[in-house]
């Protein structure tokens, strides 16, 4: 160890980081020569002599070697400073306290800011290591003065050096779009690289500081031009590097396909590609298809499904229907091509054109069933699962223009515990829609095929739908056919996208195993390590238009507009995951918020809720059940025109309506109406039960809707309700709830819960018990709003059969706070200008037309949300005719 032979020296350093694990006593001994080594007047030596002491990695060292390590980081020449840096970062792995106490990190810190670009690349590499194992430590505090060091070591430093730099701008989130233009056009250079790794961390920094640029920008434009070369550059490197650099492709393109758009050549699938590259390039051709080139790319996949290679062959094939699905354009010559391919009688070839047919059918119904007849020709050569499971599907749906589905499906039947689960199910349901479509010739096969899934199958998901059938169709046939032969919704373009969080996590990974992988590293990466969720910067907010609060919808203010709407019918939206507890105590009935939690109503979660600390329940008269309570299934049975009693003293209360029938809730019907009177809104509920249990336990919830309509108390019923026993609540609403826009507007979707369990149903509530009582204008005021609202806005409707004069109506609207603002006389005609105000601040104007003598009525209406203007019309209808 004493010679002064280099070559010498280093292999004795060798040898010596190899046995030093296995003799950690005899190491020791080899400390002095390390720290004598250390001020050699050579500085190869002194880097050396520090390299091996960051390797030897035995506790018993470690701190005779701070005192060499602190002169090397403050050493005269550069070599030996950057091969300190690195010796920090493995000395903190073994002893990361030793390092903090021994103020390692500063000095590692402060080596950012040295004048040669080396150390100051290995610096970040280390603190970056550090920060890795450390995520909770801000030892990387980046800051625009620490920015500018970084990027102008860039331009000097090695390769490996640029990408640890440009891997810790990455991690940088900028204060503003200028700052992040700023450091792109100082990144962008670094994509005519030769290494390919540099490439892909600078597309890595330019992809994360463009969410913050605005499209608008000049500079965007010039941005996406610049990131297809180098990209496409990627793609002549050997097969293995095109498949990493086809893995990041494929993601950038998900995430910004406008930067490819015009590259689709470069993917067109060469003769000598390994597999691996040809299903790549094939995934990325789909996403970039467009009707601007689809005619190219579908030349292109006819060509490959003649190939030699089977599994390129089925992603061809599949290739083909989701071009058809993509760009509708192209859906007749695709859905041709499909059929020129299944007159190959190439097995899997007709397999794969059967399987994405039947997804061409659920995008596009009724346009090319005409083809089923061809598809049935080749029923007999199926013998894959999935391609028997879509025939059959196909047979199913389409029952009722096929003569032969019973045989046909009869044939599948034979060796039904043969078939895998798949086609049992398919085999299963597609029988029971041929039973529901021909009930006189299939009886018999149904009744084969549920005995045999229900009976003789041990596989649960099997048993429990068939079970689930049998009772459909011997309790309620009609509510069988409207469950299994409903209407399906479209399937949309693109179903194997990655989730939009995940997309822009895997962008922050570019370059790095968790881009190949489509995965975060948190799911392959063991232990703590590596498992900071990265996420791309905010976009600022001057690129965002923010709609002003008159334009945005009826009742959803325009931060809450969701995603998903559901419609009328699905009765268990949002409701599957509400809470229904009592309200949050605290603010009065009026305006207290209801609790909204993830309870699962189905299972016990809701039992501890009722009856907890907040529950009260006051003793209420029993009342005898109203029998003759009409059923209520829309505006006409909710207001009940013929037998309402309307009265001036407050606002007309439409007559109760059953809305959950006995017979649909287990024994339970509920009644109701809605009331406003002195400003408060109550739903007046009649409970009555018609089975021969007690109920108890009784709690409210209401799904999201259009206006926050929500409970403001628990809903507090006399307990218990004996059989044949009915009671009446008036239950106190308010508007702070969930917003959601509805359709209708006014439908409210509600859950009711007791000790027997939990019911849905829907209803809609009429508009007049939003009006609020301070929704008068005065003159000048709507004078200038009317001319305000744009004309298309406004809405005329006929009120008919109104045997009222001015004044009369003028009073009764007046009792439901519609306000006449002001009256006159125009050519024998009565005039009257109104205003009324809804709970979420919008305005209604209102302009009515009465001819003395003339039972029908002219209602011009105008509002900033013109969807209101229908049911504000019935408002006016129910209240004047009742």
């Amino acid at each position: 160890m004493q010679t002064d032979n280099l070559e010498l020296k280093k292999l004795v350093y060798l040898y010596l980081m190899n046995y030093a694990k296995s003799q950690p006593d005899m190491a020791i001994m080899a400390v002095n020569t390390f720290v004598k080594d250390c001020e050699d007047p050579n500085p190869l030596i002194r880097a050396l002599a520090v390299r091996t002491m960051g390797c030897i990695r035995v506790d018993k060292i470690t701190e005779y070697l701070c005192e060499p390590l602190r002169k090397c980081l403050k050493d005269e020449d550069p070599y030996v400073r950057k091969t300190a840096a690195v010796c920090v970062a493995k000395l903190h792995d073994i002893n990361a306290q030793l390092v903090e106490d021994q103020g390692f990190l500063d000095t590692l810190k402060d080596l950012i800011s040295d004048s040669n670009p080396m150390v100051v690349a290995n610096a970040v590499a280390a603190l970056s290591e550090i920060a890795e194992s450390h995520p909770s430590s801000n030892l990387l505090d980046l800051n625009p003065q620490s920015i500018n060091k970084l990027l102008t070591a860039l331009n000097e430093c090695t390769e490996w050096g640029q990408i640890f730099i440009l891997d810790c701008l990455a991690n940088y989130t900028p204060k503003d779009d200028r700052e992040a233009q700023s450091i792109c056009e100082r990144v962008t250079p670094r994509l005519s690289h030769a290494n390919s790794a540099v490439v892909l961390s600078a597309v890595k920094v330019l992809m994360k500081f463009m969410e913050m640029l605005s499209k608008d920008l000049d500079y965007y434009g010039t941005l996406l031009k610049k990131l297809a070369p180098p990209l496409v550059t990627l793609l002549s490197a050997e097969p293995e590097l095109q498949y990493v650099a086809l893995r990041n492709i494929n993601l950038i393109v998900q995430k910004r396909p406008e930067i490819l758009k015009h590259e689709m050549k470069v993917f067109f699938v060469k003769y000598n590609d390994p597999i691996y590259v040809k299903l790549e390039k094939l995934d990325i051709m789909i996403r970039l298809a467009s009707q601007a080139n689809i005619a190219q790319v579908l030349a292109e996949l006819k060509e490959y499904a003649t190939e030699v290679d089977v599994d390129f062959v089925r992603k061809a094939v599949r290739a083909i229907g989701r071009c058809a699905i993509k760009v509708e354009q192209s859906a007749e010559r695709c859905v041709s091509t499909l059929l020129d391919l299944i007159q190959t009688k190439v097995n899997y070839v007709v397999q794969e054109a059967i399987v994405v047919i039947k997804d061409i059918f659920r995008k596009y119904p009724n346009k090319y069933e005409s083809v089923i007849a061809t598809l049935c020709e080749n029923l007999d050569s199926l013998d894959e699962p999935e391609a028997r499971a879509a025939m059959i599907w196909i047979v199913g749906e389409y029952a009722e223009r096929i003569d032969n589905a019973d045989e046909l499906l009869e044939s599948f039947l034979e060796g039904f515990h043969d078939e895998s689960t798949q086609v049992q199910l398919q085999l299963l349901t597609a029988i029971v829609k041929l039973f529901l479509k021909k009930p006189t010739e299939t009886q018999e096969l149904v009744q084969q095929v549920l005995s045999l899934a229900t009976q003789d199958s041990d596989n649960p998901d099997l048993r429990d739908r068939g079970y689930i059938y049998w009772r459909l169709l011997s309790t309620d046939p009609v509510a069988a056919k409207e469950v299994v032969l409903a209407e399906k919704p479209l399937i949309s373009e693109e179903t194997d996208l990655i989730e939009p969080t995940l997309l822009d996590e895997l962008i922050c990974y570019i370059g790095t195993l968790a881009s190949v992988y489509h995965k975060p590293p948190s799911a392959f990466v063991e232990g703590g390590r590596g498992v900071v969720h990265k996420s791309l910067p905010p976009r600022t907010a001057s690129n965002e238009s923010v709609e002003s609060p008159e334009t945005a919808p009826a009742g959803a203010p325009s931060n809450e507009q969701p995603d998903v709407i559901p419609t009328q019918g699905d009765l268990l939206g949002d409701l599957l995951n509400l809470d229904l507890g009592p309200p949050v105590s605290g603010p009065p009935l009026a305006t207290s918020s209801v609790q909204m939690g993830a309870v699962d109503l189905l299972g016990g979660g809701l039992d501890s809720l009722i009856g907890g600390p907040n529950f009260v329940a006051p003793p209420a008269a029993a009342v005898p059940a109203n029998l003759g309570a009409p059923m209520g299934s829309g505006l006409s049975d909710l207001f009940d025109l013929t037998s309402g009693v309307g009265t001036l003293s407050g606002s007309y209360v439409a007559p109760k309506a059953v809305w959950l029938p006995a017979m649909k809730a287990k024994g339970l019907e509920i009644s109701g109406t809605f009331t406003r009177q002195v400003g408060s809104i109550s739903m007046d509920l009649q409970l009555t039960n018609k089975a021969l249990q007690v109920m108890t336990d009784f709690a409210i919830q209401f799904n999201r809707n259009s206006f926050g309509l929500a409970p403001a108390a628990p809903l507090q019923v006399h307990a218990p309700l004996s059989p044949n026993q009915s009671v009446e609540i008036s239950l106190p609403l308010n508007t702070v709830g969930s917003v959601m826009k509805m359709e209708p507007l006014n439908n409210l979707q509600v859950a009711v819960k007791n000790n027997i369990d939990v019911f849905y149903f829907s209803t809609l509530y009429p508009l007049h018990i939003l009006f609020v009582e301070d929704g008068k204008m005065d003159r000048q005021m709507f004078l200038a709003t009317w001319k305000d609202i744009p004309n298309e806005n406004e809405a005329q409707f006929q009120i008919r059969d109104c045997p009222l004069n001015a004044e009369a109506v003028s009073s009764r609207l007046q009792s439901s706070n519609i306000f006449t603002v002001a009256k006159r006389n125009v050519e024998g005609q009565d005039m009257l200008y109104q205003s009324l105000k809804l709970t979420n601040g919008i305005w209604v104007l209102a302009e009515l037309r009465i001819q003395p003598g003339n039972p029908n009525f002219t209602l011009s209406l105008k509002c900033r949300a013109p969807e209101v203007s229908q049911h504000v019309y019935q408002a006016y209808e129910t209240i004047l005719k009742n």
